[in-house]
C-alpha cells in the first residue's frame, strides 16, 4: 500500500512516516524546503517537492496512494492571520482537491484540541463538545475552519476524518518542550496558579497509533480525540518532562487572573504599535497550558479499538536515553 503525508518533516510527520515504513508501507511525503529532503529520506519516505498550496505537486505525490495523512500546519500562538489562512485553510482545501482528483479513498486530518479554546478551562471534553462562539487566536480559528472543511468533504468517493490530539510530546520534540526548557533556563518561567490542575497528554507514538487506527477503521465525517489515557497534573508532568533534559522548573507561581491581564496588555501593545516578534505570553498559550484542558478519547477506544502503545513513564524514560 502507498500513502501520502503532508508535514512529513515535522515532529508528528517524522514519527508517522517511520511507523508506516516499519509496517512495510510505501510513503511519499510533501517537502517545501530542499534542506528537509534528507530528513524525509532518513525516515524512509520518498520526498515530493512542493508547497502545500501547489495542487500539481500534491496530485503528483498522491497518485496511486490509498490514504492521505494531512499533518502540515502553521502552529503558533501569535502571528498574521493571512499566514495561518494560507497553510491551515487554503492548504487543506488544496489537499482535499488533490485527493479527490487522484482517487484517494481516505483522508485523515491532524487537527488539535486548540479548536476548543475560547478562554475558559476545557473539562473532560468529548467530540460533541461545542466549539466556542469565537476561537482565541488565529491558530485555533483556522484549524477549526479547516476541520469543518474536512468533515464537509466526506463523500462516498473520499472518506474524510479528523484527529484531535492533546499536548503532543515525546523524544525529538523541538517545539513545545524546547519552549519550556528555554524559559526555565532563562529563569523566565512561572507556574500559573501553582500548576495544580489536570491536563490530557498524547505521546507522539500514541498519536501515530491513533492516526493509523482512524485511517484503517474511522468513520467518514467523524472526529476523534487521541490521548495517553487518564489526565495527569500539569505541574507533576512538566517537572518530570523537563528533568529528562537536566532542567529544574523552580517554584515561582503567578495567579491566572494576573497573567491573563498581562497577556491581554501585551497583545494590545503589539497590535497597536505593530511590534515585531511575539509577545512573551499570549492568551492563546495561557489557555493551552495555564488551566485545565482535559479531553475524552472513549470514542476512539470504543469504535476503533485504539489503545496507547506507550505509557507516560515509558515515554519519559525514552527521553533520557541517547
Amino acid at each position: 500500500m502507498r500513502v501520502f503525508v503532508t508535514g512529513g518533516s515535522g515532529f508528528v510527520g517524522r514519527n508517522l512516516i517511520t511507523n508506516l515504513v516499519q509496517q512495510g508501507i510505501e510513503v511519499r511525503a510533501l517537502v517545501k524546503w530542499e534542506s528537509e529532503i534528507p530528513i524525509l529520506r532518513d525516515c524512509g519516505a520518498t520526498p515530493i517537492s512542493g508547497d502545500i498550496n501547489d495542487l500539481q505537486a500534491l496530485k503528483s505525490g498522491m497518485s496511486g496512494c490509498a490514504i492521505v495523512f494531512h499533518a502540515a500546519a502553521k502552529v503558533d500562538d501569535w502571528g498574521v492571520l493571512e499566514d495561518f489562512q494560507k497553510v491551515n485553510i487554503n492548504g487543506t482545501e488544496q489537499t482535499i482537491a488533490a485527493a479527490r482528483a487522484t482517487g484517494v479513498r481516505r483522508l485523515v486530518y491532524v487537527s488539535s484540541d486548540a479548536v476548543l479554546i475560547g478562554g475558559k478551562p476545557i473539562i473532560n471534553a468529548s467530540e460533541t463538545h461545542p466549539l466556542p462562539a469565537k476561537q482565541l487566536g488565529y491558530y485555533a480559528l483556522t484549524k477549526a475552519i479547516a476541520e469543518k472543511k474536512v468533515v464537509e468533504a466526506n463523500s462516498n468517493e473520499l472518506t474524510t476524518m479528523v484527529v484531535r490530539p492533546r499536548f503532543v510530546w515525546g523524544k525529538g520534540d523541538t517545539t513545545l518542550m524546547a519552549r519550556f526548557v528555554k524559559a526555565m533556563r532563562n529563569r523566565s518561567f512561572a507556574w500559573i496558579s501553582g500548576g495544580r490542575y489536570p491536563i490530557s497528554t498524547c505521546h507522539v507514538k500514541n498519536l501515530c497509533e491513533g492516526l493509523i487506527c482512524v485511517a484503517e477503521r474511522g468513520k467518514g465525517g467523524e472526529i476523534y480525540f487521541i490521548t495517553d489515557g487518564k489526565p495527569v497534573e500539569f505541574r507533576s508532568f512538566i517537572t518530570e518532562l523537563v528533568r529528562t533534559q537536566g532542567v529544574e522548573p523552580g517554584r515561582l507561581s503567578v495567579p491566572h487572573w494576573l497573567v491573563w491581564k498581562f497577556a491581554w496588555s501585551l497583545e494590545t501593545a503589539w497590535n497597536l504599535l505593530n511590534l515585531k516578534g511575539s509577545p512573551p505570553v499570549t492568551r492563546t498559550a495561557l489557555s493551552m497550558i495555564g488551566s485545565e484542558v482535559t479531553v475524552d478519547d472513549t470514542k476512539a477506544r470504543r469504535e476503533l479499538g485504539y489503545t496507547p502503545v506507550i505509557s507516560r513513564q515509558q515515554g519519559l524514560l525514552e527521553m533520557t536515553q541517547p
